[in-house]
C-alpha cells in the first residue's frame, strides 16, 4: 500500500524546485495534494502531474496572508473534509550584504518565509486537532546552522523555523499532530542551474556522497516525516545534505 494514500496534503511553493519534486513524490504515494504557490506556473506543475496519474490541484495563495491562506484552506476542508499534512515549503531569498541590504529586502524575507508559519498553523491546525491526526513540516536550510555571506535575513528566517518547529510540537503533540523540519544541503534547482560551473563543482566536492541532492531527495525526506511511521518523530531538524554537515 502506498504510504499515503487517502490522505490529503498542502504542499506550499509547490510550482518548482524542491517544492514540485515533493508534490511528485507525494502524488507517487497516493496523497491528494493541494499546490500552493502565488506563482500562475503551478497551475502548469499540477497538470503536468496530474497526466502522470498524480491527484493534484493548484491554488493560488499568497502565504504572507491570512485571509488568502484562510480562503484556501476552507476550500480544502469543503471538497476534502480534512488536511493530514501540511509542507510550509514555500520561502524566497533577498541576498545582499547587511551594508547593502534594504528594509524592505528584510521585511520581505521574513514576511514569506517567517510570518507564513504562523499563518498557516492558525488556518490548518485546528482542523488537525479535531482529527486528532497531523504533520506539519517545515523548510529550513543548512545555511541556518553555517550561515551564508549575503543572506543574514535568508538564515536568520531559517534558522526561526527550527525554534518554531521546536516549540509548536510541545503544543500540539497531544493532539497526534506531529511538527518538523529538513534543512536541505545543495540541491539542483533553477537558482544552481545558473551557478558557475566551476562553483558547482566545488561545492560537490564537499559533499561526501559525491553529488548534487535533487528535488526527488528531498521529497522522499519529506516523505518518511509525513508518513504514520514518523508518529515518534517531532521537534527534529532532518538534516538532508549528502553528509556535508554544517559548521
Amino acid at each position: 500500500m502506498k504510504k499515503l494514500e487517502g490522505q490529503v496534503v498542502i504542499i506550499t511553493g509547490g510550482a518548482r524546485g524542491i517544492g514540485e519534486g515533493i508534490c511528485k513524490v507525494f502524488c507517487n504515494e497516493g496523497a491528494t495534494v493541494a499546490l500552493w504557490d502565488v506563482l500562475e506556473e503551478g497551475q502548469k506543475t499540477a497538470e503536468k502531474i496530474a497526466k502522470d496519474g498524480g491527484r493534484i490541484f493548484y491554488q493560488k495563495v499568497d502565504v504572507s496572508s491570512q485571509e488568502s491562506v484562510d480562503k484556501a484552506v476552507a476550500k480544502v476542508i469543503s471538497d476534502y473534509g480534512k488536511i493530514d499534512v501540511l509542507i510550509n515549503n514555500a520561502g524566497i531569498i533577498r541576498d545582499r550584504s547587511i551594508l547593502k541590504m534594504s528594509r524592505e529586502e528584510w521585511d520581505q524575507v521574513m514576511h514569506v518565509n517567517v510570518d507564513s508559519l504562523y499563518i498557516t498553523a492558525k488556518a490548518v491546525v485546528p482542523h488537525m486537532k479535531t482529527a486528532n491526526y497531523g504533520r506539519i513540516i517545515s523548510a529550513s536550510s543548512v545555511n541556518a546552522f553555517q550561515g551564508a555571506f549575503g543572506q543574514t535575513n535568508y538564515s536568520a528566517s531559517k534558522a526561526a523555523i527550527v525554534g518554531f518547529t521546536h516549540s509548536l510540537c510541545r503544543e500540539v503533540g497531544k493532539y497526534n499532530i506531529t511538527v518538523n523540519a529538513v534543512a536541505p544541503g545543495f540541491i539542483k534547482t533553477e537558482m544552481t542551474d545558473s551557478m558557475p560551473e566551476d562553483v558547482i563543482q566545488a561545492g560537490i566536492s564537499m559533499i561526501p556522497v559525491g553529488r548534487i541532492g535533487t528535488p526527488e531527495d528531498m521529497g522522499h525526506a519529506y516523505l518518511f516525516l509525513a508518513s504514520k511511521e514518523a508518529g515518534f518523530i517531532s521537534g527534529h531538524t532532518l538534516h538532508a545534505n549528502g553528509g556535508a554537515m554544517p559548521m
